[in-house]
């Protein structure tokens, strides 16, 4: 059984990257695909071949068993299944394959599928002797002989959680919403609504269960995270669950002191009290009217204001006058 060269295979160097290694595998999927090669053997033999390049190299942890052990990967063939001569069982399992979508996209595709595709399993296995060994299995899954010498059925595994980013408005984020998705499995698109509860922040990861890859034979589908994303505000800005806004204060409040109104994230207005000589940038805390913690909704983080003085770019004549007199009275102060 030769050492299978999967860097060859894909026609990129051993330092490439995970999009240079992405890209290869497209182009290449593109033009052995058996929907674009009906009949021709050959290509589907290639395709077989870079899928299972793919399988490996944009796996990090079976690539970096594959390039730790190379060609010298016969002494590790007669280790028994589950051990790992470095401790501890292997870490590679779970593969799963892709193959053109629609617009260009890829889906993923179960072992099933592939054997299927590729007319069963036994000789026809999507997967090379060498994989087989060098991984453990096909893909993960565990095979067993019986006592007639029988194989037994690969172990059914869930399917792989997916992550995806969702951009959600900052108002949604404070009091929570019901959101329709449009997510497409095998070709067929559906509406799937999602609760998104209040207080969510950027970053803040929302499960929908059974949404994400599709499990092998009877196991469950995983799960779809989305990692939300809260969008720009014209007004406010968010860090954590504290919020920012700008208070913009007259010259005559600024420097007397008085009250203005600030506006919340919830629409709601609040008296801010000024003291006398404020400046522009300084900043005050209204406690708890930031974002909620998902879950508490009376433990919520503050909003601060911060002061722009307002000055007027255009005067009446008697606010010229009053301003005049004031700069004459500084003059003379100084």
């Amino acid at each position: 059984m030769d050492f299978k060269d999967y860097y060859t295979t894909l026609g990129v160097s051993k330092t490439a990257t995970d999009k240079e290694i992405k890209q290869a595998f497209r182009k290449l999927a593109r033009k052995y695909h058996p929907d674009v090669n009906p009949g021709d053997k050959g290509a589907e033999a290639k395709f077989k071949e870079v899928n299972e390049a793919n399988e490996v190299l944009s796996d990090p942890q079976k690539r970096k068993k594959y390039d730790e052990l190379g060609a010298n990967w016969r002494a590790y063939e007669n280790v028994p299944p589950g051990a790992n001569p470095h401790g501890g069982g292997w870490p590679f399992g779970g593969g799963q394959w892709s193959t053109g979508g629609g617009g260009g996209g890829f889906r993923t595709m179960t072992e099933e599928e592939m054997a299927e595709m590729f007319g069963g399993g036994g000789a026809d296995s999507p997967f090379s002797d060498f994989f087989k060994t060098f991984f453990g299995g096909m893909g993960g899954a565990e095979e067993s002989t019986g006592a007639r010498g029988g194989r037994a059925r690969p172990r059914a595994r869930k399917g792989q959680d997916v992550e995806h980013p969702f951009e959600l408005d900052l108002e949604d984020a404070i009091r929570g919403s019901v959101q329709r998705l449009q997510l497409r499995h095998d070709g067929h698109a559906r509406t799937v609504e999602v609760r998104i509860p209040a207080g969510v922040t950027d970053g803040s990861r929302v499960r929908v269960a059974g949404e994400g890859g599709r499990g092998s034979g009877s196991a469950p589908s995983g799960d779809l995270y989305l990692r939300v994303q809260l969008k720009p505000h014209p007004v406010f800005d968010v860090k954590g669950r504290d919020v920012y806004t700008r208070a913009r204060v007259p010259v005559p409040v600024a420097v007397l002191g008085g009250e203005v109104d600030v506006t919340t994230p919830e629409a709601k207005t609040l008296r801010l009290k000024i003291p006398a000589g404020t400046q522009s940038g300084q900043k005050f805390r209204l406690r708890g009217h930031g974002l909620p913690q998902v879950g508490k909704a009376d433990d919520r983080g503050d909003l601060y204001a911060n002061v722009e003085v307002d000055i007027p770019k255009q005067l009446s004549d008697d606010e010229r006058k009053h301003y005049e007199a004031l700069n004459e009275k500084l003059k003379i102060k100084s």
